[in-house]
């Protein structure tokens, strides 16, 4: 198949790693694929192509496969970052000496703030500013890894939105990677898909809540029978909470039935109910312990930033903060500390108008606002 002009990067050779690039690579883009760990590339690299089942049947063929962030995202048009958001900051550092003007960096998903907290990175270790950053809402595919060249992609979902910093940079990235990714559709900020994030509502509390199972290796479907109706319960009162701290920033958002509805078609009077009509989830297991990113990800880098917004803007968050908290006594991390907070975001002290300027222009200049001028 003829490969298409532009070039993708695709970071992490996780689930959804190996999915983006196996996908890529079907569709004959020219396609790297990086991993912080060599060990986990072996088999890829004596044979650098990935065999997809599920929603797309093939092989997809990559044209490079190192543990060299330097060789992996040099010269490439697009940089998809697939790690958990653990690996942000990380990854920033290793990316800054060698981004390029003109690249796109997409985090898949930011969870909540990723693109705020990159782009701070990048400032402080001054890469070059022509560099794009942006971030989607949430994971294009539903995927499990089958082996280190094996992926299974069981669904795909109909829209995703995204966003960059600045947000007039949204339409060029959505239109870079529309050939690829028709998915994509253009979200008003990067508040808004930071805020839009479901993972936060579908990962953590349902984890802990099955914690007896999971540490006991009892094998079960995540979704349909890991949330039932009381944790639907209580899904649903985490998700109120983050439609009203979004609605205090002034951000457009679904609630989780509603987007069940729009990304899988599923449908349901309450939320345990779409979930158990979305056929999408069938067949997605439980994690295999705790150590899982359903927490150690989910925890500080979704749910602590909502708390930390809803604080700062005057928002009570009970039933996230009681999911924190029980995260934190039973892995022994303080989560508060570790995850993303309006202090470590560059977010505190500032209104809803000014965190909104700094979403739409990247910086934020107080001088200008108490003028009433945009800068």
């Amino acid at each position: 198949m003829k490969r298409k002009a532009i070039s993708y990067a695709v970071i992490g050779a996780g689930n959804g790693g190996l999915a983006m690039a196996g996908y890529l690579g079907l569709k004959g883009y020219k396609v790297s694929l990086y991993n912080r760990s060599h060990d986990k590339l072996v088999d890829l690299i004596k044979d650098p192509v990935i065999y997809l089942t599920g929603a797309y049947e093939g092989e997809g063929r990559l044209y490079r496969v190192t543990s060299d962030i330097k060789e992996a995202i040099e010269g490439v048009d697009v940089i998809m970052v697939t790690t958990p958001a653990t690996a942000h900051k990380e990854l920033a550092v290793l990316m800054a000496p060698y981004l390029q003007k003109g690249q796109i960096i997409i985090l898949n998903p930011g969870r909540t703030c990723g693109a705020f907290e990159v782009l701070e990175i990048l400032k402080k270790h001054e890469a070059d500013e022509g560099v794009i950053v942006a971030e989607a809402q949430t994971f294009i595919y539903a995927c499990r890894a089958l082996s280190g060249n094996r992926v299974k992609i069981f669904s795909v979902k109909n829209e995703v939105k995204l966003a960059a910093i600045p947000s007039e940079k949204t339409e060029k990235v959505i239109r870079t990677i529309s050939d690829a990714f028709p998915q994509f559709k253009r979200a008003a900020d990067v508040l808004e898909t930071s805020l839009n994030n479901f993972g936060a509502i579908f990962h953590p509390a349902p984890t802990l809540l099955n914690s007896g199972h999971i540490e006991r290796c009892q094998p079960f479907e995540y979704y349909l029978e890991g949330i039932t109706p009381t944790i639907g319960k209580m899904l649903e009162r985490l998700d109120e909470e983050r439609m009203r701290v979004a609605k205090a920033l002034g951000v457009k958002t679904l609630s989780a039935i509603e987007w069940l509805f729009e990304s899988y078609g599923a449908t349901g009077d309450t939320l345990y109910e779409a979930i158990q009509n979305n056929t999408a989830y069938k067949g997605l297991t439980a994690p295999k312990g705790l150590n899982t990113r359903y927490i150690y990800e989910d925890v500080p880098y979704s749910l602590v930033p909502i708390s930390s917004l809803g604080k700062q803007l005057g928002v009570e968050t009970p039933a996230i903060d009681t999911i924190i908290g029980l995260a934190c006594m039973m892995t022994g991390v303080n989560f508060w500390k570790e995850g993303r907070t309006s202090e470590k975001l560059g977010l505190a002290g500032l209104t809803p108008a000014e965190i909104h300027l700094f979403a739409q222009k990247g910086y934020i200049l107080k001088k200008s606002l108490e003028e009433g001028v945009v800068a």
